[in-house]
């Protein structure tokens, strides 16, 4: 029987009538789709006019990036605008580490920009197909102890507010716009220039070894502090995880070779297992064994190499996601609660489940702000269901002062959400003020912000 759609009530283009020049989109996991106008402006004085025009109309126009969100956040209900083609400003400062980019450059240009200048990023989440400005705007992070979101490296934005102004801020010029706009969800305004500071190129060391979670659990607080950054997935229907670490060396000595590389990441993390996920569609009975062979198939392994490229990783397997950031130490209460969720539900989990630590911030809509925290992102494969599995999760993780990724699906609303952030109201006085007629809201924005 085919499983009911639960995809909720933004997924699909809107009834009625379609603007003007109306084109699809649609997300990468293709659960949010639409129909709207593409604005692609290609400098800032068409940026400008666009948003003027939109205000003027008013109607509404939403930036969309690479499509890397799970949620509604990017999904267009009126307008599209498309950041892709800005041609400027590219500006590298090598002496003071600072480059200054288009916020509609994706972080995989950006990371080759930077390795011709012999400079990185500190960290990186473990895709970079996202543009700098979505990624910054939602809250991306990798993992590190040491280490808050992407946005924590920005030092100065430029953005195009709801009143068509062309703003500038920073940590020391309009600060509070500054503190809004770090993680702004899109809704104060297109971001169309980023400076981020960066960092001397350097090369990781990279382990991933098997081990099982309750020996991961007791050493939690070795594994994090103990090294740059440490992440784990555990695998359900088992006490077995996947430990990858990853820490600074001097030099790229032991490089994986080209065989072992396409094996581990392009035939079992993504062939191999797309097939498996297949299987496990099809007969759900066998998912426990898939993921117990799973769990063993991926084998021990130390190599080096650039920054970016043993952060980021390939993801060709499509799925959905949400992600929690909580407290460091609810962590333990967190996973054993997930674990009982996942034996209870009518249906198999197909995907591991990720768990990685952040540093505090004091970016306002951070979901680090003010605290160390531990984030657990679950997933599920395209086509199975996965709306009571999300809804039981978050209800723990609520408890837990779990705050939601904007970019990944939850169902949180202003009321709920307020709470979770002390800086709630301040954000949507910046809001106010940049965008009064709401010319950069939709309905996810609606829902989290409030009208």
């Amino acid at each position: 029987m085919r499983p009911p759609s639960t995809a909720g009530p933004a997924a699909g283009p809107p009834a009625g009538p379609l603007p003007e020049g109306a084109t699809p989109w649609s997300n990468w996991a293709g659960n949010q789709r639409a129909m709207a106008a593409r604005h692609r402006p290609t400098d800032l004085t068409e940026v400008i006019e666009t948003v003027g025009n939109a205000r003027a109309a008013g109607g509404r126009i939403t930036v969309s990036g690479s499509g890397h969100s799970f949620t509604a956040i990017a999904r267009p209900d009126g307008g599209r605008l498309d950041l892709a083609s800005l041609t400027g400003p590219v500006h590298v400062d090598r002496d003071r580490r600072l480059v200054t980019v288009p916020g509609g450059m994706t972080l995989r240009t950006l990371n080759d920009l930077l390795a011709t200048h012999g400079l990185a990023l500190p960290n990186l989440g473990d895709i970079d197909e996202q543009t700098i400005a979505g990624a910054v705007a939602t809250g991306t992070h990798g993992t590190g102890a040491r280490y808050g979101c992407l946005a924590t490296f920005v030092e100065e934005l430029t953005v195009v507010s709801g009143t068509a102004e062309v703003i500038r801020c920073s940590a020391t010029e309009r600060p509070d716009i500054f503190a809004a706009a770090q993680v702004g969800l899109g809704v104060l305004g297109a971001v169309v220039a980023v400076t981020l500071r960066c960092v001397d190129a350097f090369v990781l060391r990279a382990e991933e070894r098997p081990a099982p979670l309750s020996d991961t659990l007791a050493g939690l607080t070795d594994l994090i502090e103990g090294n740059e950054h440490a992440e784990f997935y555990w695998f359900p229907y088992t006490d077995r995880v996947q430990v990858k670490i990853n820490n600074r060396v001097p030099l790229d000595d032991r490089p994986l070779s080209r065989l072992r590389g396409w094996l581990d990441d392009e035939f079992l993390a993504n062939t191999a297992f797309a097939g498996a996920c297949r299987l496990g569609r099809t007969v759900p009975g066998l998912v426990p064994t898939i993921s117990a062979v799973s769990a063993r198939a991926l084998t021990a392994r130390v190599y080096t190499g650039r920054s970016d490229r043993i952060f980021c990783t390939p993801r060709r397997v499509r799925f959905v996601e949400m992600e929690y950031g909580m407290p460091r130490a609810a962590l333990p209460e967190a996973l054993a609660a997930l674990r009982r969720i996942i034996d209870d539900l009518p249906f198999r989990v197909l995907f591991p489940v990720e768990v990685r630590f952040t540093a505090p911030d004091g970016i306002w809509l951070s979901h680090g702000y003010q605290r160390e925290s531990a984030y657990v992102a679950i997933h599920q494969y395209v086509g199975m269901p996965y709306e009571p599995y999300f809804r039981a999760f978050e209800r723990v993780a609520t408890e837990l002062a779990g705050r939601p990724h904007w970019g990944k699906l939850h169902y949180r609303e202003a009321a709920s959400l307020r709470p979770a952030y002390p800086r709630f109201d301040d954000f949507l006085a910046v809001r106010d003020r940049l965008d009064p007629d709401r010319v950069f809201g939709n309905a996810y924005t609606d829902r989290v912000l409030g009208p």
